[in-house]
């Protein structure tokens, strides 16, 4: 029966605290881009042709950011993907602990 085993106990772990991190951290700054906060005004990707072209700026630039925080929120989603890979992991490690072989 072939192993859904891939990566070791240490690899898993790791996987599981750099998930966490991952959702947190990005999770906030989707939060922090959907709140169009000004601080972050810099990782807005915007240049100032579509300032001068746009006849409402702000609405242009209230989409980008908007569209930048919905990045965030989904490589958090892809954090929470990989961390559930890494619990699984953890779990099929700790079984093949108390199995003989």
């Amino acid at each position: 029966m072939p192993s859904l085993l891939f990566c070791g106990p240490k690899l898993a772990a790791c996987g599981i605290v750099l998930s966490t991190w991952g959702v947190i951290m990005l999770s906030m700054l989707g939060i922090f881009f959907s709140a169009k906060s000004a601080v972050l005004i810099e990782d807005v990707p915007f240049t100032e042709e579509d300032i001068r072209e746009d006849k409402n700026p702000p609405q242009n630039i209230y989409g980008l950011y908007n569209q930048v925080g919905i990045n965030c929120f989904i490589a958090a989603a892809i954090y929470v993907g990989v961390g559930a890979v890494s619990l699984c992991q953890v779990r099929l490690n700790k079984r093949q602990e108390y199995m003989v072989t």
